[in-house]
């Protein structure tokens, strides 16, 4: 057998070799998978926090709301907290013009959004005066102090559920329930106590627009004993509070 004999060729492969798939192809459909497992608890959880909300704002149209998550912080920051629920009828008419006059001229006639004051605010390149009474409710009762965008998207969705499901004097009854008017001091008939030893049917036309002077920041002015600036403010109120009721804009609660 010569040498050339001997050699043989390379035997080539039966057959080639199989392509693999990219492995993509296979995360794909797991990946989406998971992704319709996460939005569809997403979309339950959003579901129960708006069921909640929902009942939450049907039980506080007949039930004083019990507390908010801004006095449970300021429980546990002070030690503790004084307030104390009144009903409509043992507020003083001329407390509910006042607090109106100060913070929402034109409550009885806006749907829980100030558009005129809103586009001012937008103007003027900030945000003060423009928030109304029924969104304060909204983030008082409902929601947490500060700024946000999903605090504000919260509140831009409560604000109309409760101007449907609750009467203007409803919102102004629980408004002047849960402000706060002094450092630890909610509500209106804790305030009356605090600043002036009478009840909040009591109040005359100068305590009342003193009141509601401070609100903007109970912190930092006084009803009881008040800056030039909140005499100043107090005066203008008491002047507002005698327009809206002369103009007719209290109706929507003294009706």
């Amino acid at each position: 057998m010569t040498e050339k004999s001997a050699e043989k060729p390379a035997t080539k492969p039966n057959g080639t070799a199989r392509k693999r798939k990219p492995k993509a192809d296979a995360v794909a459909p797991a990946r989406a998978a998971w992704l319709r497992v996460i939005l569809k608890w997403l979309g339950r959880a959003a579901g129960f926090v708006a069921a909640g909300y929902a009942a939450l704002i049907l039980v506080f149209a007949f039930v004083p709301p019990p507390i908010n998550l801004y006095q449970l912080g300021e429980t546990w920051r002070l030690g503790g907290i004084t307030k104390d629920w009144v009903s409509w009828e043992e507020i003083a008419p001329v407390m509910a013009r006042s607090v109106v006059a100060a913070e929402d001229a034109n409550f009885c006639n806006h749907w829980g959004f100030d558009m005129a004051a809103i586009r001012k605010a937008i103007d003027e390149g900030g945000n003060r005066g423009a928030s109304t009474i029924s969104q304060q409710v909204a983030k008082n009762v409902f929601l947490w102090q500060g700024r946000s965008w999903v605090r504000k998207a919260l509140e831009a969705v409560l604000t109309p559920a409760l101007e449907i499901f609750w009467s203007k004097r409803r919102i102004l009854e629980v408004y002047l329930n849960v402000a706060e008017f002094d450092e630890g001091v909610f509500g209106i008939q804790a305030a009356a106590r605090h600043h002036f030893g009478v009840d909040a049917r009591d109040l005359t036309a100068l305590q009342a627009a003193r009141l509601a002077a401070v609100l903007p920041d109970p912190k930092g002015r006084s009803a009881s004993e008040p800056s030039s600036f909140v005499r100043s403010r107090a005066r203008s109120i008491m002047s507002g509070a005698e327009t809206i009721a002369a103009d007719g804009r209290s109706a929507c609660f003294e009706g």
